[in-house]
């Protein structure tokens, strides 16, 4: 890796959805980045456009192996936390495997960071304030969580401790650390095969396949586009005021699943209609969701001036004609 002026970060899940476009950032500024990720849910495609860049080195490996995590910590200047276990069927269908990655996976890294003195941010999720569905969330809204035996509120569980050790080698051993909590952030290069909501109805619309919405459709979320998220990242991260401190990060727009739905029916024109299914076909019996989903960033934009740019309109026109490339790419 060549001499940068910039500094050198270590982005564990850098080949993922998210990672791969703060990888992007990170170097057109200058910096030097080291990427950690296992490949089981990142994808090397998503990386084929950098992968040779002279401050860019990958190394494929876990965040559960102490000894790579301890060599690539104590190289670099700061850690991006972002390998995780994400989508919540992933999180349904791999419960032990999550729950292994989120928890143990975070405890070697913030330890590593620790031992070397970095900062250090943790990308945490929405999913920490449970089935609180009031509006909007701010960083100390309650936590609502039903039953341990439901494996969605198990995840959110597992990230509250990230965030607790976190904030805990903060409070006591004076570990810099910065905690991000992401609301529903999407755009190029998101996975459908996690149950990524914006990238399998548009799949299935291009498919020509029936758009499948669970539940009654009227649940609410609001969309960030990827590109905006990674400018309030690379913001938190170039602030000292943002030590020691937990943000959300995310847009406000509210639009309901099904709304949502025809909008992309809409956009790409196809001739599929919609088909709800009950969440317990979908996930489990005794899944349980929210019906509202909104981040307060009031305190982010206090500290930096952050707004999403990117309307909902523009996020799913970019999707589409990705998803397109995609498809005839495929063909071939």
């Amino acid at each position: 890796m060549n001499d940068s002026p910039g500094k050198t970060y270590l982005i564990t899940g850098g080949s993922g959805f998210v990672g791969s476009h703060l990888t992007d950032s990170l170097l057109a500024r200058g910096d030097s980045v080291f990427i950690l990720d296992n490949l089981s849910t990142g994808r090397l495609a998503n990386l084929e456009h950098v992968i040779g860049h002279p401050r860019l080195r990958f190394v494929q490996g876990s965040v559960l192996d102490e000894l790579i995590v301890d060599e690539l910590v104590h190289r670099c200047d700061v850690v991006v936390h972002l390998a995780a276990a994400v989508g919540v069927k992933l999180i349904v269908e791999h419960p032990l495997r999550s729950l292994t990655t989120n928890i143990r996976g975070s405890e070697i890294v913030i330890e590593a960071a620790h031992r070397y003195r970095r900062k250090i941010m943790i990308t945490s999720t929405s999913e920490i304030y449970g089935k609180n569905s009031a509006g909007p969330l701010s960083e100390l809204s309650d936590r609502v969580l039903g039953s341990p035996a439901v494996v969605r509120w198990a995840y959110s569980t597992a990230k509250a401790v990230d965030e607790i050790l976190a904030n805990a080698y903060h409070k006591e051993r004076d570990l810099p650390t910065v905690i991000v909590r992401l609301f529903n952030t999407v755009g190029p290069r998101q996975s459908p095969a996690y149950g990524m909501v914006i990238p399998r109805l548009i799949r299935q619309a291009l498919g020509g396949t029936p758009l499948t919405v669970f539940g009654d459709g009227t649940q609410t979320r609001c969309f960030a586009h990827v590109g905006d998220v990674v400018v309030a990242l690379l913001e938190l991260l170039d602030r000292e005021e943002a030590i020691g401190e937990t943000f959300n990060v995310g847009a406000s727009h509210e639009v309901t699943i099904l709304e949502l739905a025809k909008m992309i029916i809409e956009l790409t024109g196809t001739t599929s209609g919609i088909e709800n299914i009950p969440y317990a076909e979908a996930y489990e019996t005794g899944f349980e969701d929210m019906t509202r989903r909104v981040p307060d960033t009031t305190k982010l934009r206090a500290l930096t001036g952050w707004t999403p740019r990117r309307s909902l309109l523009d996020i799913l026109r970019e999707t589409i004609v990705e998803a397109r490339g995609e498809l005839v790419t495929s063909l071939r």
